[in-house]
């Protein structure tokens, strides 16, 4: 997702104006990155970004030994997109595989990385970008030889004149190129002649991975640096009731309104010293009574009696009537734990703060979010900030969240000295901004001839939106994957119902989708079974008119083998998700080794993303998100208790096991780069539902309710 507003007219005058900067050895080009934010979340991103940053784009600067280094503006969470839109300049520019770096781009430069826009809202604008430099760095070529630009060859950074032989590098043309004025519209490769883009190609992150070399946010030393430990209030609401004293062997304790910090030599001491630390808190009088069972209840009322958003989130033809009317009618309701991100990577931040200058050391999505965080703690204009942003452990959605950012800001300025601040695995699982917890009704409403006629959701979920201001009371959220459904329904209904429980809620990785598509997914097949109609034929004759969808459905099924009999023991279950732009469908094989306990022997994926950048890092990204929404599926939810989150560390926060884990397939479909889509988050949704529907063709039993054996979430169950 973009946090740029910038039209595409905009973003491509502001090419031609200031395409390049450069001297010496080096060319730097200008591009703008913007995209048009399609869904609800990534609209309000947009809408509530920092402005005083500066304009989003990137730059390609071109080195003394003919290297190549793209900047990257975003967050490399270990999705691939570094490697994907460096594979678009590269493929553009005419330069090997081996010339190319990478480095992060400034703040002002940096672009927000979440919704699975990282690839489809950039890609584009990198090839420009790559295309824009080869275009000035061949016509600086080609006046030193007096030949037309069109007359020159290009291969791998080099410009040869096919008359005389005669060659000259990038690197000894960038001064001459940096002068030229570069076309708004260069001419792009054309797909059919790629040599980078839609292949395989290795990672330019994973060699400092594997020496050792990388830097995460916990990595970053500092001379002279502290640490320092959070403690949070327990209970949400809750604030510092007074500040306790510096425990001996600390350095200092800084107050920080809803946590404190503890300060000392290293982080071991840090956290010995925060955990044994005696704090007082006020807590709201309403504490002891927030409970899992009273936001449930909650949430049952608001299903029969609240306010939907206005307009509805989706309204087609008159799905009341034609439900009240069906031959065959379903109604299920599904129930939706909160979920924490668990990202592997715990919080961690370090900052540098004087009376002149701040500087913030950071693994997040957004850096020009930490720039504004900074400005507002430090009261320091943007151009004394300065963000580093490092690899993440793991994002999810978790660190686009500026809460550790401030915490630890507020820390370096209270002592004056560099300080990084980590929570505590305890910490970060206790106090997240949680996947919202979801009740979500489905009626279906089939006619006499098994024809599917009308669709009606209702979701009763609290909003990220409205709690971070971005959404009117009446608007709403969470409904992705319950609208805009591929499946050929003549009547629709979809409803958003706000939960007002004061739970922090976040951006889980898929969103809306991993809620209503469990929903939407499983009363289908609810449907099928009760017209007696195999799940997949019953799907498939609501896919006629969408070839796109039922290809990736039927690639699926054929894959996991749907049209021969499931082996002795086995049940098989169907799900589709077309979210973040691409379509994803699902089919699974689980058992039951011993009474309500369910094993997943093997599962096929296919997905159509429009066109595969690195078809390698799609595939990964397709295999992580189902083990992810496998786990979450079975184990996965944070309940409360007086206020208190339950979730604590890897002991009650059950991880699917390496020997757990399923064999997988992924089947990739192009459809072209015209309906290019995003895959970070993709792979989640689906899971949940087909494995509720195989268990069920298994066992008899439909599972409706999240997690599926919640009494197994301990780690040593």
């Amino acid at each position: 997702m973009s946090d740029s507003t910038t039209s595409p007219a905009t973003a491509k005058a502001r090419v031609s104006r200031r395409a390049f900067l450069g001297g010496s050895a080096t060319i730097v080009a200008l591009f703008a990155l913007d995209a048009a934010p399609v869904t609800a979340m990534a609209r309000a991103l947009a809408a509530s970004a920092p402005t005083d940053g500066g304009i989003i784009n990137g730059w390609i600067q071109i080195n003394a030994d003919n290297s190549v280094t793209v900047a990257f503006g975003g967050a490399e969470m270990g999705q691939g997109i570094l490697t994907g839109l460096a594979q678009a300049a590269a493929e553009e520019l005419m330069v090997a595989w081996s010339q190319v770096r990478t480095q992060a781009a400034p703040t002002a430069q940096a672009y927000i990385t979440g919704g699975s826009y990282g690839i489809r809202a950039n890609f584009q604008k990198m090839r420009v970008a790559g295309a824009q430099a080869r275009e000035v760095l061949v016509a600086a070529a080609a006046a030193i030889w007096g030949i037309a630009p069109s007359a020159c060859a290009v291969a791998d950074g080099v410009i040869t004149n096919p008359t005389t032989g005669a060659t000259l590098t990038y690197a000894q043309l960038a001064k001459d190129a940096a002068t030229r004025t570069p076309s708004a519209t260069p001419t792009l490769t054309a797909a059919g002649a790629f040599r980078l883009v839609g292949r395989t190609m290795p990672r330019l992150d994973l060699p400092s991975k594997v020496d050792g070399s990388a830097v995460f946010g916990i990595d970053v030393r500092l001379p002279g640096m502290v640490h320092a430990a959070v403690r949070n209030c327990p209970t949400i609401g809750g604030t510092l009731a007074r500040t306790p004293a510096t425990p001996s062997g600390a350095i200092a304790v800084v107050p920080l309104g809803d946590a404190v910090a503890v300060v000392a030599s290293n982080t071991w001491a840090a956290f010995r010293a925060a955990e044994k630390l005696s704090v007082s808190w006020t807590t709201p009088t309403t504490a002891s009574q927030l409970s899992s069972a009273l936001i449930t209840s909650q949430a049952q009322t608001l299903m029969v009696s609240g306010t939907p958003g206005s307009p509805a989130a989706e309204q087609i033809g008159d799905a009341a009537s034609a439900y009240s009317s069906a031959a065959t009618r379903i109604e299920a309701t599904y129930q939706l734990p909160y979920l924490p991100h668990v990202c592997m990577e715990v919080l961690n931040c370090t900052a540098s703060v004087t009376s002149t200058s701040c500087e913030v050391w950071v693994p997040t999505q957004a850096a020009n979010w930490v720039q504004a965080t900074a400005m507002a703690v430090t009261g320091l204009p943007a151009s004394a900030i300065t963000v580093h942003p490092t690899l993440l452990g793991g994002g999810l959605g978790r660190k686009i969240e500026q809460d550790y950012v401030k915490q630890a800001l507020m820390v370096a300025k209270a002592i004056g000295r560099p300080v990084k601040l980590t929570w505590r695995r305890e910490e970060d699982l206790s106090h997240d901004q949680y996947r919202p917890m979801g009740l979500v009704r489905v009626r279906l409403g089939a006619d006499g001839s098994g024809a599917l006629r009308s669709l009606a959701v209702r979701t009763v979920a609290p909003s990220p939106l409205f709690q971070r201001g971005w959404m009117a009371p009446t608007g709403n959220d969470n409904v992705e994957g319950a609208e805009g459904l591929p499946y050929a329904i003549p009547n629709r209904l979809v409803e958003y119902v706000r939960h007002p429980a004061p739970v922090p809620v976040g951006f889980w990785r898929s969103v809306g989708n991993s809620i209503n598509c469990f929903a939407v997914e499983s009363a289908i097949d609810e449907m099928a079974s009760a017209l007696r109609i195999d799940p997949l034929t019953f799907r498939r004759s609501m896919l006629a008119g969408d070839a796109r969808t039922l290809a990736v459905l039927d690639r699926a099924a054929t894959d996991l083998g749907w049209s021969s009999p499931a082996p002795a023991g086995m049940g098989r279950g169907l799900a589709i998700s077309n979210g973040f732009g691409s379509i994803v469908a699902l089919a699974v094989e689980v058992s039951q080794p011993s009474p309500g306990v369910m094993r997943v022997n093997r599962v096929a994926a296919a997905v159509d993303c429009g066109y595969a950048v690195n078809p390698g890092q799609v595939e990964s990204q397709l295999e992580g998100g189902i083990i992810q929404g496998i786990g979450s599926a079975m184990w996965g939810q944070t309940t409360f208790s007086r206020g208190v989150a339950s979730s604590r560390n890897f002991s009650n926060t059950r991880m699917l096991l390496m020997r757990e884990t399923p064999a997988i397939t992924v089947s990739i479909l192009q459809s072209g780069m015209d309906k290019l889509g995003g895959i970070g988050e993709v792979g989640v949704p689906p899971a949940a539902p087909a494995l509720a529907n195989a268990w069920f063709r298994l066992t008899g039993n439909r599972l409706r309710t999240l997690p599926f054996f919640p009494g197994a979430n301990r780690m040593d169950d």
